[in-house]
C-alpha cells in the first residue's frame, strides 16, 4: 500500500462509522469534516509506532507520535515524527518548566479524554498545550491518532500544526 494514497490496495479499512465520536465532533468543529471519510481502522491495536508503521504501510517516521507530559503540573503534548526520540530536557527548557515528567495515564485521559496510545493532535477535553518537533515538517503526509488505538488519519504536517494550535520547536533529541 501507498502511504501517500490511502485507497490504494488492501489493508487498512475505512472507520467512518468506527471514528471516535468526539474526535469526529472535533474535526467538524475545525472545518475539517471531510478527513472523517479517511480514518482508518487498522485490524490490530497501533499502540506504537512500528504498529502503526506496518498497518498502515508507511515508514515509522510517517508516524505522528502523541507524547504527554506534565511541565510543573501542566499537561503539554508534544508532536514527533514516529522515528525520532524526544528530548525530554530540550522540551523542558523550551517550556520553561523547572519539572517536566511524563504524564500517567490518569492526567493525559483526564486533559486529553483519550487514553495512551490514542491521543489525537487536536479535540481534546480541555485546552491542552501542543508542541510540535520540526521532523513533521520532512513529511508530505504524516499519520495521526484519530481518538482510538485502532485508528489513525492522514493530513500534511502544516495542516496538522495549524488545527492543533501547535507550537514549532526542536526537541527531537540529536542523533548519535
Amino acid at each position: 500500500m501507498n502511504a501517500t494514497d490511502d485507497t490504494a490496495g488492501e489493508g487498512p479499512s475505512s472507520a467512518v462509522d468506527d471514528t471516535d465520536p468526539r474526535f469526529a465532533q472535533a474535526l467538524r468543529e475545525l472545518g475539517l469534516g471531510e478527513v472523517i471519510g479517511r480514518v482508518r481502522r487498522l485490524p490490530a491495536t497501533a499502540r506504537t509506532t512500528a504498529e502503526a508503521a506496518a498497518s498502515i504501510g508507511c515508514e515509522p517516521g510517517q508516524i505522528c507520535t502523541s507524547l504527554c507530559f506534565a511541565a510543573d503540573g501542566v499537561p503539554v503534548l508534544v508532536l514527533l515524527d514516529g522515528s525520532a526520540h524526544v528530548g525530554m530536557e530540550l522540551v523542558r527548557q523550551e517550556l520553561g518548566a523547572g519539572k517536566l515528567t511524563r504524564a500517567g495515564a490518569h492526567l493525559v485521559r483526564e486533559y486529553t479524554g483519550y487514553g495512551p496510545g490514542a491521543v489525537p493532535p487536536f479535540g481534546h477535553r480541555t485546552k491542552t498545550r501542543v508542541l510540535v518537533d520540526r521532523s513533521l515538517l520532512g513529511h508530505d503526509i504524516v499519520w495521526a491518532s484519530a481518538g482510538t488505538p485502532f485508528t489513525l488519519f492522514p493530513m500534511d504536517p502544516r495542516t496538522l500544526i495549524a488545527h492543533a494550535d501547535a507550537t514549532l520547536v526542536d526537541v527531537r533529541e540529536p542523533l548519535a
